[in-house]
């Protein structure tokens, strides 16, 4: 039996987005969990763990982001393809090998073909995390995005989400952490979903850079997996990095933003050059422009 669960921040988007998504991908047997948030986000999937974790017939928890939209065709049949493995824990439609920081997308980043969909300027769509440039195949990742996260029933029974990251922010990474430091395997597979979001990656630069420093704080560079000495990290050093990568990421939105403008104005022009009207007058403009050649 596959599970599916989701903490509700934002009612409309999960009755829209998520909702719709899960009850595509349910199968007879699936259970539904969706609870209003509690606390903060690690506390809310916690409670979804324990509600699954007695089902003695549990070969999965799909986690859902309110504004993830889980889209392709079989996708119950992937997620048991994706943890065909024993060894695999977690499951994820993007994440990233070499990760070193909350920015887990500076690694070399793995991804199925996700669609990013947003609203603003007239609203559209592009591939998610094209900004992220991801080359890598699918497989064994560090870490995986939390937009949706698989887990495999050894993982619901036994690894918990960090209450203390009280901020939110990755809450994803450590999660893949405490699962790698166990022994076990985390990997992106073959999730087809569509993700409605802002082009905006980062809402408040300030508390992603606050979480970024807890999480570094916690595992002080003993990341799993990773040979020679840990990191003797300083705090403003810490500080300085955070700045960094949320500088970085803020760039990406900026080109998010810009690619959405022109994507609209190239809608406008192919709406206004197909029209009736433009046609009609097509052979007014050539002999006005002859007209202006000749003068």
């Amino acid at each position: 039996m596959i599970a599916f669960g989701s903490t509700i921040v934002d009612p409309e988007a999960y009755r829209r987005f998520a909702a719709a998504g899960i009850r595509r991908a349910v199968e007879p047997d699936s259970v539904v969990h969706s609870f209003a948030a509690v606390g903060n986000t690690c506390r809310g999937f916690n409670l979804l763990l324990d509600s699954v974790a007695g089902h003695d017939d549990l070969e999965a928890l799909v986690i859902v982001d309110p504004r993830t939209e889980i889209a392709g065709p079989g996708f119950c049949a992937a997620v048991r393809e994706a943890l065909r493995d024993p060894d695999v824990a977690v499951a994820g439609a993007a994440g990233a090998r070499d990760v070193s920081t909350i920015a887990w997308w500076e690694g070399e980043v793995s991804s199925a073909p996700i669609a990013h969909r947003y609203y603003e300027h007239g609203g559209g769509e592009m591939a998610g995390y094209a900004w992220a440039g991801p080359v890598a195949p699918l497989g064994e990742v560090d870490s995986v995005d939390g937009l949706l996260m698989v887990l495999s029933p050894w993982a619901v029974r036994t690894i918990r989400f960090d209450e203390s990251l009280v901020m939110g922010h990755g809450y994803d990474l450590d999660y893949c952490l405490q699962v790698r430091e166990a022994g076990r395997k985390v990997v992106t597979a073959d999730l087809r979903v569509t993700h409605h979001r802002a082009l905006e990656l980062l809402a408040e630069p300030d508390v992603w850079v606050e979480g970024h420093i807890k999480l570094a704080d916690k595992w002080d560079g003993h990341w799993p997996g990773r040979s020679g000495e840990p990191v003797d990290w300083k705090a403003r050093a810490r500080r300085a990095e955070a700045e960094r990568e949320a500088a970085r990421t803020m760039a990406y939105s900026s080109t998010l933003r810009v690619d959405a403008e022109v994507l609209a104005l190239e809608r406008a022009l192919a709406e206004m050059t197909e029209s009736l009207s433009w046609r009609v007058t097509a052979p007014l403009r050539g002999l006005n422009r002859l007209r202006r050649r000749a003068s």
